[in-house]
């Protein structure tokens, strides 16, 4: 090591000056620092009994009675559709590979010291407690085999070495291999088994008590569903995932058109085979609309009415809940909403008509005071027409056409129709008094 450091310092020495070139006292100084720091260093070698030694091999063996009876092909069919996809956790560290092998009320092989040179030459799957799944589940004649989290192999294996014209068959990906394969063998032949059992069987490895979705669902649901689904007892009125959780998926479905309709259809699912009992479970809308059940010996019981007690429709009174909204209830002495005005103050504008300011000649004594109203126009003389600028409008402004008489702004205009004016006219003035009405600007009329 020394004698390399050596060598690549003379290399660095032998170099050409390239501008600014480095002092040999400097490269002497970073080689004997580096040196040094070689003398300091410390070496860790991991190896097998360091890397495993918190790995635990302790196991116990099962006990589980089953028949002695041979499995038959109905109960392979059986055991594939109720293992597959579950899910459990595992209660050891599981190996990548395919050399795990569990003794049904045995061994574990390897164990001990060659289960822990299987997980430090092949690596881990899952750590003890990390959720695994069942992908995929083969029944031979005395094993079955269960590739957990995918298996041991990737997908098309033997075809991603296969090459057509420089192309792969299969797209090449950066997927890893992550699972495993355990195989629960059976000495003698798999006897007729029930997926309970072989979860109780694979316990050492997986455990499968926690709850799955159905069993979670069903204790969310009233006493009388509850009871129903740990019956296995089907009632009229369920939904597809109460009798999921009840019966577990239908060996068959068949899918009709409702008798006497063109657009309605049902979905029966066919549960059981002769001479067994059979159930046909019919859904219309996700809804159990009839349930008949074929016993040998026995005439079709048919149930058609709904037996739920209105638990789906509302109508029960245990499962309705009243949501109340963010407000209460208004108080009954309020008589709106709330507001910053005084009682019986109006808000400008709101609910009266607009007024618009007009100009007023000085009034004299004894003039009524309103301010707000102009006073009535004196009868005009003969002569004199309506749009005559010699003659000055009460509302008129100097420079705002809008405030002449018929424009927009004319409050005089709006508040007296034209038609009104002419059927009631001003009465005139007598002869021998001057018009009090008028204004003191305005000449005043006087008929001899």
């Amino acid at each position: 090591m020394a004698f390399c450091r050596a060598k690549s310092l003379l290399s660095l020495l032998s170099l050409p000056s390239k501008g600014s070139a480095l002092s040999l006292g400097a490269l002497l100084a970073a080689g004997l620092a580096g040196a040094g720091s070689l003398a300091r260093a410390q070496v860790f070698v991991v190896g097998e009994k360091s890397a495993m030694a918190d790995v635990s091999t302790d196991f116990h063996p099962t006990r589980v009675e089953f028949s002695t009876s041979p499995i038959d092909e109905r109960g392979r069919r059986e055991l594939i559709r109720d293992l597959l996809a579950e899910q459990g956790f595992a209660h050891r560290a599981l190996p990548l590979g395919e050399d795990l092998v569990l003794v049904a009320n045995g061994s574990l092989r390897p164990s001990g010291d060659g289960y822990k040179a299987m997980l430090y030459k092949k690596g881990q799957s899952a750590a003890p407690g990390d959720r695994v799944v069942i992908s995929a589940v083969t029944v031979k004649p005395d094993r079955i085999v269960f590739d957990l989290n995918g298996g041991p192999y990737l997908k098309h294996r033997f075809l991603r070495h296969i090459e057509l014209n420089d192309m792969p068959i299969v797209s090449p990906d950066d997927e890893y291999v992550t699972g495993c394969r355990v195989t629960l063998l059976f000495e003698g032949g798999i006897p007729e088994v029930s997926a309970p059992e072989v979860k109780a069987l694979l316990d050492p490895i997986i455990d499968f008590g926690v709850k799955t979705s159905a069993e979670a669902y069903a204790d969310s649901l009233p006493q009388f569903l509850k009871d129903a689904i740990n019956q296995h007892d089907v009632l009229v009125g369920m939904n597809s995932k109460m009798v999921l959780a009840a019966l577990g998926p239908a060996q068959s479905k068949v899918r009709e058109l409702v008798p006497g309709s063109t657009d309605r259809h049902y979905e029966e699912w066919i549960y059981g085979q002769a001479p067994q009992t059979v159930r046909f479970v019919r859904f219309e809308h996700d809804r159990v609309t009839q349930l008949r059940i074929a016993a040998l010996g026995k005439p079709i019981d048919t149930h058609d009415k709904n037996e739920l007690r209105g638990y789906l429709d509302g109508d029960n009174p245990d499962t309705t809940r009243e949501i109340a909204l963010g407000d209460g209830e208004a108080d009954k002495g309020s008589s709106g909403p709330p507001t910053i005005l005084k009682p019986g103050e109006v808000a400008p504008g709101s609910s009266q008509r607009v007024r618009l300011p007009v100009s007023l000649p000085d009034t004299p004594p004894g003039a009524p005071t309103d301010k707000t109203t102009p006073a009535p126009a004196a009868s005009t003389p003969a002569n004199k027409s309506a749009g005559d600028p010699a003659t000055p409008s009460p509302n008129t402004e100097p420079g705002n056409p809008s405030m002449a008489p018929g424009g927009p702004l004319d409050s005089s205009a709006s508040s007296a129709s034209p038609s009104a004016s002419s059927a009631n006219p001003p009465a005139a003035a007598p002869a021998d008094q001057p018009a009090a009405d008028a204004p003191a600007d305005l000449p005043t009329t006087s008929t001899h």
